[in-house]
């Protein structure tokens, strides 16, 4: 088929829905379609549409089906729209989820968090990430204990916080954090600079590349994502299948991926619970452990073919979902 997916970051971004955009399109390309990823939406022909986020995505969304009312729709669901803008602008964005004849949650979770009249049209998505080459092992006791926090730093993302605990931690402790990722505007660019120059547990890498941030992953001791929401973090999915020990906060887009049995969360925003989770790490080897082992036996489900897998069951819902909307739109025949 011929595939438009609509995006709301630029060419060249390395925000998550331009990553994923792209990994989709070389998925489905793999698969035998030929997929065109855009930011603008004119009304352009084609077999089958995706729109990434469907508050950001709306009005491309509804020119799509304003424009080809009987050919398959489909609206991947983020963190923001389900966790802020169908609160906070539920018009649009309830409309993009009701003109979908598919929609992907990227953890196991959404189906909660969305209206009950589109769980039917659900197809739970776990975003994929490569094995890198070389796996996460514990550092040798005398090092620094690092924490890496990986994404772009925004409200959202708590970006912060685990240096904020770092800083409760007793003198003793070995725990540094290191932050890789490009701040959302002026104000959070002042933010991290400020906290680089006053907390000497807390470095900054500003935004790295791919295999960049593959290294810095697997070199730390463990990964501490903080977010107070996630729609489906693809970094719990590269920890995930490089073995790296993770922290997490206790939202429905990490316990959706990392399940409700996983030993290492902390309520979100709770920087003296993060500093607790990080100690415990620090100075207990069988804790640390047994989060890595956790996550390694996760790793088989954020793989390419189960991530392809799952686009393709989104695109025969969707299809066939279209199809039934077109016949109760034809008229009745005798």
């Amino acid at each position: 088929m011929h595939i438009i997916m609509i995006t709301p970051a630029p060419e060249g971004s390395r925000a998550g829905n331009r990553a994923t955009a792209l990994r989709w399109q070389a998925l489905l390309q793999d698969s035998g379609h030929r997929v065109e990823v855009k930011t603008d939406y004119r009304g352009e022909p084609c077999d089958l549409f995706i729109g990434l986020h469907a508050w950001r995505s709306h009005s491309a969304i509804k020119t799509f089906y304003q424009c080809w009312p009987f050919r398959p729709l489909i609206v991947a669901l983020t963190g923001t729209d389900l966790y802020r803008y169908q609160h906070d602008d539920p018009e649009p964005t309830h409309e993009s989820m009701e003109l979908a004849d598919a929609l992907i949650g990227l953890h196991d979770k959404v189906g909660n968090d969305i209206p009950s009249g589109c769980r039917d049209r659900l197809v739970t998505l776990r975003q994929s990430a490569p094995v890198p080459p070389e796996k996460w092992s514990p550092g040798p006791p005398g090092n620094d204990f690092s924490a890496c926090v990986i994404g772009h730093l925004r409200s959202e993302k708590d970006s912060l916080r685990a240096a904020k605990a770092a800083l409760l931690l007793p003198a003793d402790s070995r725990v540094r954090i290191v932050n890789a990722g490009k701040p959302h505007d002026e104000r959070w660019s002042a933010l991290v600079r400020q906290e680089q120059a006053e907390n000497p547990r807390f470095s900054w890498l500003g935004e790295l590349s791919g295999e960049e941030t593959q290294n810095l992953m697997v070199a730390s001791s463990l990964m501490v994502i903080s977010s107070l929401m996630e729609g489906g973090a693809n970094v719990v999915s590269e920890a995930c299948r490089a073995g790296v020990p993770i922290l997490a906060s206790d939202i429905p887009g990490n316990r959706g991926l990392l399940g409700d049995d996983y030993k290492g969360y902390f309520p979100a925003g709770d920087e003296q619970a993060l500093a607790r989770l990080l100690r415990k790490a620090e100075t207990d080897a069988e804790f640390l452990a047994a989060l890595a082992s956790q996550v390694t036996r996760l790793a088989p489900g954020f793989s390419p073919e189960r991530e392809r897998a799952s686009l393709e069951q989104a695109l025969n819902l969707a299809i066939g979902n279209c199809a039934k909307r077109r016949k109760a739109a034809s008229p009745s025949t005798k």
